[in-house]
């Protein structure tokens, strides 16, 4: 090791007495965040040799700073596409420290379609430096940035109004631009907002007090940032809270639960609850690699002993016996969306908060979130960047504190069951009190006794495919057959139920989800009857498929796929909706100009188009005797 590394690795051992400050700098297009953060990495003494020459190097082939000068930016701009465009694209974090703190910077993007990456670089961060250019002031996307700051919890703001010398080192504008921004900020959450005029190019109150703004008599932003408590004092005040991560088990002799506390204090002797079941114990020990602790507290890795055995598994949540958090399936949250397809109520997507994973759907968009105007809106459905207020409904019931209370207990992401793509953020809000109004109520006939008594087993027979190519024919066929032989069956068809059930829907995506989730609900009923029971819906997106699929136990759905090419269904066209469709009198027809999403993997594939309907029945029955669903 050279000591010119050696001396730093000392000085980075050495640095901070405040703990590790988290901030991310955001704010619009060439406002200046990566010359801002390269400065602060120069000024900080934190550069090699090898790396400041690099810098020069690059500066003068693509650098904007001007002639024989560093562009600091190019510190962070690692990616060859953002050199060339001189825009961020990504989020970029970087460590550095002083004698005083250790700090973790990301840089964000600022065009408006990466405010997904904004939102990652904030959702860890303890503050945020807001960057205004002093020539343009507040700009929407200021608003924006800020709204999703205080959204994704962070208590500190920073207004650094950057480019002072493009304007003249002007305390006029710089006020000017403080009194706008503050009627935006100071009706949100933030405990303090902290304006400072700088210059990032020239290190004007960055490091060092700026002669060309003596006028200027608050912190520099180091000393600011040096000096700021962050909100880890809140996060000990706050019960003891500790997501299950691992359940370590070396031998037959130990068994300790492994994880970060993410709230509170802990102390051998201290009763803790698994949050879901509600059993205690007591704290027998509290292991690190080090050795044995006396006490923990929140951000500390630990794994936790107890005095007695009781179920835990990866993903529970270990609490305060006394001040456990919330427990349901049902809850409020705001959500941002982080992915190109639409998010649809109703679908099913994954949740994933700390270690729990459970499906999940949102069942009500209740308003959007306008971050330009800070107004509420009206929407059925959330697009890429938008920003709703939600009710979710979970497969299972999680653990959780409101997100205001414990940022850790009460985030977490959704992510799409088929890409794995994580497509949304959220943040619990409160938890629904009619879900702990509503139990399920038992009964002493049961679907096993239902089944006896009709001498078969239920089922899920779910016909999909194209309109036209043969599902109803082909289900009704099935029907008859079974009819014949003495089998209680019903039928649901896609037609049929749109009299009814579903007369208040039409054929958006949302509300083509919203069919299926139904028809599943009612299918699943008629399965807990003991039948048989046939559903004939084009059902074009395979997530509601698998939706109705997980209603039921295992082997009782059916998937039927009744594949006819778009060419033979529309010469058969028995309802005449692809001439309609082809005449621009049918919107969003399915096959058309919506899409369907076939079957990568059915029970049953019918190809109609090379055998006939009673054909297609025949196998289905066989498929039926095969699978012990009739004798």
């Amino acid at each position: 090791m050279t000591p010119e590394r050696a001396a730093l690795l000392d000085r980075l051992t050495r640095a901070g007495g405040r703990g590790v400050l988290r901030f991310i700098t955001c704010g619009s297009v060439d406002d200046g965040k990566s010359t801002l953060i390269g400065r602060l990495l120069y000024d900080s003494k934190l550069l090699f040799e090898d790396q400041i020459a690099t810098l020069e190097r690059d500066s003068k082939k693509h650098g904007t700073a001007g002639e024989n000068e560093i562009d600091f930016a190019l510190l962070l701009d690692g990616l060859e596409a953002e050199r060339e465009q001189g825009i961020t694209i990504d989020v970029a974090y970087r460590f550095f420290s002083t004698e005083k703190r250790k700090f973790i910077v990301a840089d964000t993007p600022g065009h408006e379609q990466y405010t997904r990456n904004m939102a990652t670089g904030a959702s860890t961060a303890d503050l945020a430096i807001i960057l205004v250019d002093a020539r343009k002031g507040v700009l929407t996307q200021t608003r924006r940035h800020t709204w999703i700051a205080d959204m994704m919890g962070i208590r500190h703001a920073v207004l650094a109004v950057n480019k002072m010398d493009l304007a003249g080192h002007l305390r006029a504008r710089f006020h000017e631009i403080v009194s706008d921004y503050l009627r935006v900020a100071e009706a949100l959450g933030f405990d303090t907002i902290t304006p400072i005029p700088i210059s990032a190019r020239y290190g004007d109150n960055i490091f060092q007090r700026s002669d060309n703004m003596a006028w200027h008599d608050g912190p520099t932003l180091m000393e600011h940032l040096e000096s700021v408590d962050t909100d880890a004092a809140e996060a000990l005040d706050h019960p003891f809270r500790m997501p299950v991560q691992w359940v370590n088990r070396p031998d037959a002799d130990f068994r300790g639960f492994s994880g970060s506390i993410a709230g509170g204090r802990i102390a051998p002797g201290d009763e803790i609850a698994a949050a879901q079941s509600g059993k205690t114990a007591k704290i027998a020990r509290i292991v690190t690699a080090d050795g044995d602790l006396d006490s923990a507290g929140a951000g500390q890795a630990v794994t936790l002993v107890l005095d007695r055995e009781i179920d835990i598994a990866r993903g529970d949540m270990l609490a305060d016996a006394k001040a456990r958090p919330a427990v349901s399936g049902q809850f409020a949250a705001e959500i941002l969306w982080m992915a190109e397809e639409e998010m649809l109520p109703g679908r099913t997507y994954l949740l994933k908060a700390g270690g729990q994973v459970t499906p999940v759907s949102v069942t009500t968009l209740k308003h959007k979130l306008n971050v330009n105007t800070f107004e509420r809106e009206p929407g059925v459905s959330l697009q890429l960047n938008e920003i709703g207020v939600c009710n979710l409904s979970t497969a299972r019931a999680i653990a959780f504190d409101p997100y205001a209370e414990l940022r850790e207990t009460g985030a977490f992401i959704l992510i799409d069951r088929f890409t794995h793509q994580t497509v949304a953020a959220g943040m619990i809000a409160f938890s629904l009190r009619r879900a702990s109004n509503v139990h399920a109520q038992a009964m002493d006939v049961t679907k096993a006794r239902r089944s006896e008594l009709k001498g078969q087993k239920p089922a899920i027979l779910w016909f999909t495919g194209l309109s036209g190519a043969g599902k109803s024919t082909i289900a009704n066929l099935v029907e008859q057959k079974l009819a014949a032989i003495g089998r209680h069956t019903y039928s649901l068809d896609g037609d049929n139920v749109r009299h009814g059930l579903n007369r208040d829907l039409g054929f958006t995506d949302v509300d083509r989800v919203e069919n299926i989730r139904r028809i599943g609900e009612v299918a699943k009923l008629f399965v807990d009857a003991g039948l048989i029971v046939t559903c004939s819906f084009i059902s074009p997106f395979r997530a509601e498929r698998m939706m109705v699929r997980e209603m039921a136990e295992p082997g009782e759905f059916i998937e039927v796929f009744v594949d006819a090419p778009l060419e033979a269904c529309m010469a058969r066209d028995p309802k005449g909706l692809y001439r309609k469709a082809k005449a621009g009198e049918i919107k969003n027809f399915t096959g058309f100009d919506s899409p369907y999403e076939a079957p990568e993997a059915p029970d049953l594939h019918l190809k109609t188009a090379d055998i006939t309907a009673e054909a297609a029945a025949e196998e289905v029955i066989e498929q039926l005797i095969k699978r012990g669903v009739i004798g």
